[in-house]
């Protein structure tokens, strides 16, 4: 008779705990500081990840997507010769402290948006947007990517399980 007592105080308990309260530390919200506004000629974060990287020094964090194209390459190959129609995009936030999660960091506000897009055989186009709102800060086209660009297109596919 002792067990049942138990564990209906046990069950209450239980029921107490479930209650429909919401935890004010816990609340659910979206991360806004980190959305991508102003004039984009396409939104980067509908692309595939291909690879990301976090500078230390700048306190930031950068996240490479690219169209099908692009990711299929580099996810199968080794070279740095993206075939065209290739579209690499870099998305670059100022680092802050997850609130949620100890020793974590997450986006907080955009730096810059980058694109590179492999127009051809051995030609490409390179824009960059700074500020709030984002807006054209520089561009360039040719055959031979110019020292972003090559960095950007030397970027090799990080590995996924």
């Amino acid at each position: 008779m002792r067990e049942i007592y138990l564990l209906g105080a046990v069950l209450a308990a239980g029921l107490v705990a479930c209650s429909d309260k919401t935890n004010p530390r816990v609340v659910t919200r979206l991360n806004e500081e980190a959305a991508l506004v102003g004039e984009l000629p396409s939104n980067p974060l509908k692309g595939k990840v291909i690879t990301s990287w976090v500078n230390k020094h700048d306190a930031t964090m950068s996240t490479m997507l690219g169209n099908d194209v692009a990711v299929q390459y580099a996810r199968t190959n080794a070279q740095v010769q993206y075939p065209a129609g290739s579209v690499l995009s870099v998305v670059t936030w100022r680092q802050q402290e997850d609130p949620r999660w100890f020793g974590g960091s997450i986006p907080q506000k955009t730096t810059a948006v980058e694109f590179v897009t492999v127009t051809g055989p051995g030609a490409y186009s390179y824009e960059r947007y700074e500020g709030s709102p984002l807006k054209k800060v520089a561009n360039g086209e040719g055959a031979d990517p110019k020292e972003r660009a090559a960095y950007l297109l030397a970027q090799r596919a990080a590995v996924m399980p």
